[in-house]
């Protein structure tokens, strides 16, 4: 009966034992869980909800609360213009909808700039500031940047024909970075580089005017710019000669020496004989 009692008192310690164990690698594994989440959400920083679009939505979609979500995301890594509020996306008494500007993937978050304001139209016209105009510029795939150039791009315009007087061709730089609203007739960005016709940019009705006038007395050609590049300061021309590093020739004047003579006649023969000149 000891025997039993004291096999039953070492299996009971032996199981004891091994609940203790399993129970602190247990709390051992939570507790490193927990450190690692408190490390991750020190990195992460707070969370906030966000509107993002739950389907893929192209240029002139419509959009509706159908087509949107809330999620989490890191408030630190969060770009501007994001919706956090429904009522700022869709505003009460407002019926009228809005319009996407730009492609997005699903789960893209909701910006400003990628939507049209409640009512307002997905074309050209709900893409120019107050102040601004669109202007169409004829272009071929070496004028165009090879068809690389995208609504929401910048560009740089430059102008190629004759100077009266110069005899020769000029290139100036005309227009700096400059904003492209459409390519061809399409105001969205395309999948990759299309050759294009028309490149279509918003300016003001002065730089309309010199685009205008530059068409239709030569050549233009766009180059794009970099994202928030302004490097370029003052004026940018080349002309032949430049190009070509001819240097202009000084044109020196040699005046002939006088030369003086007097006539003297022996019988039939004239003989000169030259002296020195005098005023």
């Amino acid at each position: 009966m000891r025997a039993m009692f004291g096999l039953v008192l070492v299996a009971g310690v032996a199981l004891a034992g091994s609940a203790v164990y399993l129970a602190q690698g247990y709390i051992g594994k939570t507790q490193t869980a927990l450190d690692q989440e408190r490390q991750l959400r020190a990195k992460v920083g707070p969370v906030v909800q966000v509107y993002v679009v739950n389907k893929p939505k192209a240029y002139g979609d419509s959009l509706t609360k159908e087509d949107v979500e809330l999620v989490y995301w890191p408030e630190k890594s969060l770009p501007e213009g994001v919706f956090r509020d429904e009522v700022e996306l869709f505003p009460v008494g407002n019926n009228q909808g809005r319009f996407v500007l730009r492609q997005m993937e699903k789960f893209e978050p909701l910006m400003a700039v990628k939507v049209t304001e409640p009512g307002e139209a997905a074309g050209l016209t709900g893409q120019l500031e107050k102040g601004m105009r669109a202007f169409a510029i004829k272009v071929d795939v070496a004028s165009g940047v090879s068809g690389f150039v995208q609504p929401g791009d910048h560009v740089d315009v430059y102008w190629t024909g004759t100077v009266d007087g110069t005899g020769g061709d000029l290139t100036r730089l005309i227009e700096s970075t400059i904003r492209v609203i459409a390519v061809d007739q399409q105001a969205g960005a395309s999948s990759g580089a299309t050759v294009a016709r028309t490149v279509t940019v918003a300016a003001s009705p002065e730089e309309v005017a010199r685009l205008a006038q530059a068409q239709a007395t030569g050549r233009l050609a766009l180059s794009l710019v970099g994202n928030g590049d302004d490097s370029v300061n003052g004026t940018v021309e080349v002309d032949s000669t430049k190009l070509l590093g001819i240097e202009e020739q000084e044109i020196v004047v040699v005046e002939e020496e006088k030369v003086c003579t007097i006539r003297n006649r022996k019988g039939g023969e004239v003989v000169e004989i030259p002296i020195p000149c005098t005023n």
